[in-house]
């Protein structure tokens, strides 16, 4: 078979494929669905949860939240809301007992458990606060203390994770850069936006006014959407785990 036969079968090959994805495009785009979702219907559904540090159960922060979850469900994500709730979250009392055991679960048992029994079998993360002094809530902050001392290093390794806050006026910036530190000490991709993940207002009705705000959130969430097939496509193609490290620990004592 002389080369350019060997050319002409190579291009029908990639006419047919570029067809074929057109029309599985085209037919999402009939059926009112992302393309991405449609394109991967059949494929294992993967799940984003969604952590509310608010203590009002569907205030602010539940409505940014409840943004990026709608958006990531377009994006064929399940997504689930875990409330951190009113009852009091204990501060890590430095008992060391989750790491004795190495359970991946805090000795003090409470929401933080609960949650860690979700963990394991998320995808990927976004937590959300309301501004409290310039800060997190005390809270959300107590929560993933312990959250992300006390599990275990799988739990959160090399799955997504971004941080939302709400405010009425100020203080989100360094919020948001104390949530996102907890990303970083797990080896998580912290996944990005147009802008940092802040929305403004005092009621949720305000919230809703911000347009700019709420875009910022969706951008993130199809972000993370990417990232997370990004992820399974690498999977599937056999890419290998970066290597790791015993850990190292320091106090800068000679």
């Amino acid at each position: 078979m002389g080369k350019n036969t060997n050319m002409e079968h190579a291009d029908l090959g990639k006419r047919k494929l570029i067809k074929m994805s057109a029309g599985l495009l085209a037919g999402a785009a009939v059926l009112g669905a992302s393309p991405v979702s449609q394109v991967f219907a059949n494929e294992r559904k993967m799940k984003v949860v969604l952590v509310n540090g608010s203590p009002n159960e569907k205030g602010c922060t539940y409505t940014g939240l409840m943004e990026v979850a709608e958006t990531l469900q377009k994006e064929g994500i399940a997504t689930e809301i875990f409330q951190v709730g009113k009852s009091p979250v204990s501060g890590c009392t430095a008992c060391m007992g989750c790491r004795e055991n190495s359970s991946g679960r805090c000795v003090i048992s409470d929401r933080v458990n609960d949650f860690l029994e979700l963990a394991e079998k998320a995808d990927g993360f976004v937590f959300g606060t309301p501004v409290h002094f310039a800060a997190a809530s005390g809270a959300i902050t107590s929560f993933m203390d312990r959250v992300f001392y006390s599990s275990r290093s799988e739990t959160f390794y090399l799955k997504p994770a971004a941080a939302i806050v709400s405010a009425r006026r100020g203080g989100t910036t360094t919020a948001f850069d104390q949530i996102t530190k907890y990303f970083l000490y797990k080896e998580m991709p912290v996944i990005p936006s147009r802008y940092w993940n802040m929305i403004h207002g005092r009621k949720p009705e305000d919230v809703k006014q911000d347009l700019e705000g709420l875009q910022t959130l969706r951008i993130m969430a199809r972000n993370m959407a990417w990232f997370l097939r990004c992820k399974e496509a690498a999977a599937k193609a056999g890419v290998a785990l970066p290597q790791t490290e015993q850990r190292v620990q320091t106090n800068f004592i000679r």
